[in-house]
């Protein structure tokens, strides 16, 4: 880590500001201070007190961490290839916050995340880019091993699964006609922000989509409109490997000849839907690339909705996977753990749990015997 002095800390705050659009002379009168000063600031010349640091953080809309803190190596390549001239979205932010926070987590409470033996448990990765969909199939089969998933059976806790090899997934309201999701890789693992505007099924198909992203090491992706990706790109292939990952051929067939006789095609798609936990979209096709049902029937799989009636009459248990404001329950146990050694502040992990803890929810920190005052003092 390179060593912050007053040169490394100005280029932050000018870069940070330019990404804000923000011009010096605007900056300055939002913190009461001299254009000048600003400007030498952002030069390395005149140093910033703690007070001032926090007052151009404020005006900016970032963290102050974010001026002290080592970027992630992803975001500084992505920022680097996006260019200064180019303001964050709002997913992009987002992201960025929740790299810091990780990471940050990560340093002091290692084994909740399950750092220490993740080496390990990721050595093969990454795994090579698929080529082709067949390619994008094989990655499948080879991720959901590396999941420790035997068969070909739905993967019922996606989320708890991808944390496993180290890709933390959280949600976040994003609203409509904004990205699906995004993922920035780490230097341990990865992060991954699920638009929970949309419903069930997509949200899990673009957290499949993300968890290719982090098996082939793409640093840093922001994805738009996940499950309508067309082509051979390697949006597309990454799609067809969400697909397959959810939907592997195997299951799918047993489970489609398993049902199809006893019922029709509409309740059959409302009982395959909720078996693998896939929106109505996605089943149409993949029951269509595995050549099981033709256009016409996936025109009818796409238009299922299912039913109140349906869920009482299947018994169909309805998921909630990355709903609302949702954190990954590692970094949750984490965050805890940190306040409970006394490694952060009250304060401090209430706005790591971002808004879903409040302050009666937080432990009780143990009573420390007298004795352990000495550890304490040097």
């Amino acid at each position: 880590m390179a060593e912050l002095d007053e040169t490394i800390l100005g280029a932050r705050v000018r870069e940070a500001r330019e990404r804000a659009g923000l011009k010096q002379g605007e900056l300055a009168s939002m913190v009461n201070l001299d254009r000048t000063a600003v400007n030498k600031i952002e030069g390395g010349v005149r140093k910033v007190t703690a007070l001032e640091l926090a007052d151009i953080a404020r005006a900016i809309g970032v963290r102050m961490a974010t001026f002290l803190a080592e970027p992630t190596p992803a975001l500084v390549s992505h920022r680097s290839a996006s260019g200064l001239e180019v303001v964050d979205s709002n997913i992009d932010r987002l992201i960025a916050d929740l790299a810091a926070d990780v990471e940050l987590i990560q340093t002091l409470a290692p084994t909740e995340l399950g750092l220490d033996d993740l080496d390990q448990r990721t050595a093969e990765l990454p795994l090579s880019r698929p080529s082709s969909m067949a390619a994008a199939e094989t990655l499948a089969s080879r991720a959901r091993r590396l999941l420790g998933v035997e068969g070909d059976g739905p993967l019922r806790d996606l989320v708890g699964l991808v944390s496993a090899v180290g890709l933390l997934s959280f949600a976040a309201d994003l609203g409509p006609d904004t990205a699906d999701a995004g993922t920035i890789l780490l230097r341990k693992g990865g992060v991954s922000l699920i638009n929970s505007y949309n419903k069930v099924g997509r949200r899990r198909l673009a957290l499949a989509h993300e968890f290719g992203h982090y098996l082939i090491a793409d640093d840093y992706t922001i994805d738009w409109r996940v499950a309508d990706q067309q082509g051979g790109d390697i949006e597309a292939r990454l799609d067809r490997f969400a697909r397959a990952l959810l939907l592997p051929e195997g299951g799918v067939r047993e489970a489609w000849n398993r049902v199809f006789a006893k019922y029709d095609l509409r309740e059959v798609a409302v009982q395959m839907g909720s078996e693998y936990r896939v929106d109505m979209a996605t089943l149409a096709r993949r029951l269509q690339e595995l050549g099981i049902i033709g256009s016409e029937e996936a025109a009818t799989v796409r238009s299922v909705t299912t039913t109140q009636a349906d869920i009482v009459d299947f018994g169909l248990l309805i998921p909630s996977d990355l709903e609302g404001h949702s954190l990954a329950v590692p970094y949750q146990k984490a965050v805890l753990r940190a306040f409970r050694d006394e490694r952060i502040s009250r304060e401090r992990a209430l706005e790591l749990l971002r808004g879903t803890f409040e302050d009666e929810d937080l432990p009780s920190r143990r009573t420390r015997r007298e004795d352990e005052l000495w550890n304490f003092v040097s």
